[in-house]
This record gives C-alpha cells, sequence and structure tokens, in this order.
C-alpha cells in the first residue's frame, strides 16, 4: 500500500479486526492480508499485534482463517522457484520436536539418492528440543547459511541441503514468532500451523511430510490433541496446494540412543552406515517412504520404506551426505574420513571433557527412560538454549547404554554422560537418575519391537 491516507487509514482499522476477533468475530481474507501487511510493513504497534495474538489464542481460527493467515505469512516475503524439470519432486519434512530427532540428517539424503530435491529449511534448538542446525553444525566447517543462488547450485549437483531459513523467506512469521514467545500464546494451534506451513510454502514444495509428536516429551502430550494439530496441519499444506501427509509419532523416550549435538551427528552417520537404531530408522523409512508415494516415484508405502531403506543400508544416501557436507563448506577430506567405516569421530568432532556413567539401581527389566528429564539436564549443562542467539555446546549429550525391555543387574551403567562447564550437580544427577524405571513388568518381555509410529494422515497414504 502506497501513501499516508492508506497507512492512517490502515491503523485505524486495527483496533476493529482486534476488536472483531476479541469477540469472537470471524476475520475476512481481506482483513487477515491487511493485518500481515501492516506486520509487515510495520505501521502496526508490537502491543496491537500481541493482542491480535492473544484474541486469537483465546477465539481459535476456522478453516478459512487459517488458510488465509498461511498464505499472507507465506507471501509476506520471497518465494523460492525451481526448474521445471524439479517441479514435482520437491519435499520437505517437519518435526513438531523431539528428544534426540536426528531424523533429517538421514532422511534428507535418502531422499535425494531416491530421486527427490530436498531444499530443507531447518531450526536451531530452543527450550528442550534440540535443533537440526545446532547439530550440523557441530560438524568443522559446516555451513548451515547459503543464499538462494547457493541453495540452487547444492540441489543441482548433490539433491539436498539442510540450510537455515533466509532472511528474505517468511518475514511475517519472524515478527509473529519472537511475538509468541513473550506474549504467553505459544501453543495456539492456528499459529502453529500458520508458521510452519507458510515456511514450507515458501518453499514452493511439491510434497510434505509432518511428524507429529506426542507423549511426555512432545508439545502435545496426547494422541488426541496431536491428531488435532496434524489435521490443521495437512488441510493448511494441501490448501496451499502441497500434497501433505502426517505421520503421528510416540514420544515419551528419546529417538534412537544418543541425545546432544555431537552424539546425535555420530548416531545419524553410524545409520547412514548401515548400523541405525530400529526408532530412528521407522521414522526416516515412514517419512521418506509417503513422500516418495506423493511424488508419484513408488506406488504404495511399502515400496516407499523399501526404497528409502536400500538408500539408507546400501550406502547411497551415505554418499549425498558426504557429497552435502562438501558443498556446505566442510573439508573434503574431513568429509571423507567421517563417512569411512570404522572412523574415530573424536578426531574430527569434539569431545566433551568429562564422561561419567550411571548405573542401574537394581536388577530387572528397563521398563522407561523419561527422554524429557534427559533433554532437560542437557539443556541447563548447555546443550541447548534458552533465548534465541545463545550459543550452545555441541560436546555437551548423553548416550543410552541399555534399551527398552532390556534385562539389567544393579550396578551396570545404562547411561554415559559427556559434560563440560557448568558441571552436574547433585541435584541434576537425582533428576537424571530418576529418569530410568526398572521393574519387573512381565508384558515389556513379550514385546518383540517397539514401534513409534502410531497414525498416518490421510489414511489412503497409510497402505
Amino acid at each position: 500500500m502506497a501513501g499516508g491516507d492508506n497507512k492512517s487509514k490502515n491503523m485505524l482499522t486495527v483496533p476493529d479486526l482486534i476488536r472483531k476477533k476479541r469477540d469472537g468475530g470471524q476475520l475476512s481474507d481481506d482483513e487477515i492480508k491487511a493485518f500481515i501487511q501492516a506486520v509487515k510493513e510495520k505501521t502496526i504497534q508490537d502491543s496491537q499485534i500481541g493482542a491480535m495474538l492473544m484474541a486469537i489464542w483465546l477465539n481459535g481460527m476456522v478453516s478459512a482463517e487459517i488458510k488465509a493467515l498461511t498464505r499472507e505469512m507465506m507471501s509476506s516475503g520471497e518465494v523460492m522457484e525451481w526448474p521445471d524439470e524439479w517441479k514435482n519432486f520437491m519435499v520437505d519434512k517437519h518435526s513438531t520436536g523431539g528428544v534426540g530427532d536426528k531424523v533429517s540428517l538421514v532422511l534428507a539424503p535418502a531422499l535425494a539418492a531416491c530421486g527427490c530435491k530436498v531444499p530443507m529449511i531447518s531450526g536451531r534448538g530452543l527450550a528442550h528440543t534440540g535443533g537440526t542446525l545446532d547439530k550440523l553444525e557441530s560438524i568443522p566447517g559446516f555451513k548451515v547459511e547459503q543464499s538462494r543462488e547457493q541453495i540452487l547450485e547444492i540441489l543441482d549437483s548433490v539433491g539436498c541441503c539442510i540450510v537455515g531459513q533466509t532472511e528474505t523467506l517468511v518475514p511475517a512469521d519472524r515478527v509473529l514468532y519472537a511475538l509468541r514467545d513473550i506474549t504467553g500464546t505459544v501453543d495456539s494451534l492456528p499459529l502453529i500451523t500458520s508458521s510452519i506451513i507458510s515456511k514450507k510454502g515458501a518453499e514452493s514444495l511439491s510434497a510434505l511430510v509432518l511428524d507429529v509428536k506426542f507423549g511426555r516429551a512432545a508439545m502435545c502430550k496426547d494422541l488426541e490433541s496431536a491428531t488435532e494439530l496434524a489435521q490443521m496441519l495437512v488441510e493448511a499444506g494441501n490448501g496451499l496446494g502441497i500434497r501433505t501427509a502426517a505421520v503421528l509419532s510416540g514420544m515419551n523416550g528419546s529417538i534412537g540412543r544418543c541425545v546432544g549435538n555431537s552424539v546425535e551427528v555420530i548416531e545419524s552417520l553410524e545409520t547412514l552406515k548401515g548400523n541405525g537404531p530400529d526408532d530412528l530408522m521407522e521414522l526416516v523409512t515412514t517419512q521418506g517412504g509417503l513422500l516418495l508415494v506423493m511424488t508419484g516415484l513408488v506406488s504404495d508405502l511399502s515400496e516407499g520404506r523399501k526404497q528409502i531403506s536400500e538408500a539408507v543400508v546400501g550406502g547411497a544416501a551415505l554418499s549425498k551426505f558426504q557429497a552435502m557436507m562438501e558443498a556446505q563448506g566442510v573439508n573434503s577430506d574431513t568429509a571423507q574420513r567421517l563417512c569411512t567405516t570404522n572412523t574415530d569421530y573424536y578426531s574430527i568432532l569434539r569431545k566433551a571433557k568429562h564422561q561419567l556413567e550411571l548405573k542401574a539401581p537394581a536388577d530387572g527389566i528397563v521398563l522407561e527412560i523419561d527422554g524429557l528429564v534427559l533433554a532437560q539436564v542437557l539443556h541447563r549443562l548447555g546443550a541447548g538454549r534458552s533465548k534465541a542467539g545463545e550459543p550452545v555446546n555441541h560436546s555437551v549429550g548423553a548416550v543410552l547404554l541399555v534399551s527398552i525391555g532390556q534385562r539389567v543387574t544393579k550396578g551396570v551403567s545404562w547411561l554415559r554422560l559427556h559434560y563440560e562447564d557448568p558441571a552436574l550437580t547433585p541435584d541434576q544427577r537425582n533428576h537424571l537418575e530418576s529418569a530410568l524405571t526398572v521393574g519387573t513388568d512381565k508384558k515389556i518381555q513379550t514385546q518383540q519391537k517397539r514401534t513409534l509410529v502410531e497414525k498416518i494422515l490421510p489414511k489412503k497414504y497409510a497402505y
């Protein structure tokens, strides 16, 4: 909008829009457009944005409002453009955040090996959730900041990249996200949906898979609330013309055995060498398989899972990961050494100064390991950040030495903690020790394999 008159007219209507939403009204497409334009052009005060966010938090939004909000946020900045021959194969995934969630590091190169283009725009860790970018930055030389031209080049030569959000992509989301954090409106489902899907829409994807987690260590505490969020996300993605599916997966413990930046990179590399834990492989093959179905590269999920699994176990995904590391700034000798069998990872990645092993308190069966407790203690030891922009210590982490359902004897080590400064306090040690539950539950012994995936939406992709 040009001209002072229009601007002042816009400013006058902002309180009306806030009142309308506060009183439970439905905002029209034009009203949502005017609000996002005012956010983008900074013709609206932060206090007014905060009031609108709270009105949305209190009253929710109907499907048409979420669709309009998502579209306007996406259009507030640059929308990526790709060569015509790529258009059916542009894919990405998003996870709502978990503990030990290293799926992206394995999935992106596996998809590239299967013929997809993966412009994965990822985030940093905040609170107890680890960020994909922080994990990759524990590899010396890895550059997550890449220009649009560099992204195009890397996708052309490698097929996948994992990068941070550029300044020009969805600027309205940056403003709203920062204000949601300080106005107590982070957990509004319409605001979560529009934030996630607008960023993916700006990547001009043909297919998107969402990993919506539920459980103690997830944002959604139960399957019901996760299903509500997943349905909203799928609808918003489809509303932008992206074929969208969601995987609902349990998040009480951790994914794999490693939690923390460097140790998760090591586990990802081991997975790409064919030694991955079952739970991580289940998530990688399910999400990757769905994307192959949605792009038409395979006819059903079981064939998709098979192709992703073969790319990981057969070494094709490892080659793509090595090429991606080199394309994103890692010295070729370093990248090659990391991808060699039986390599000494700590000759390249930083190892924490101290290691401490915790011992099982009794004989019995491992019934539970609380992922949230692990993540919270590691966060306080420097593996995470409390405010955006704070540095993280890549060497801090934990490696689980036992699995759910495993029989242990008293005094056997169940966890190896990697830490530096600050040192572990007695309170933190007690908290960590409380994460392990050992008992004599007979049911767990009969459980052959622990699966995380509970449900796939829409159901038509589940077969």
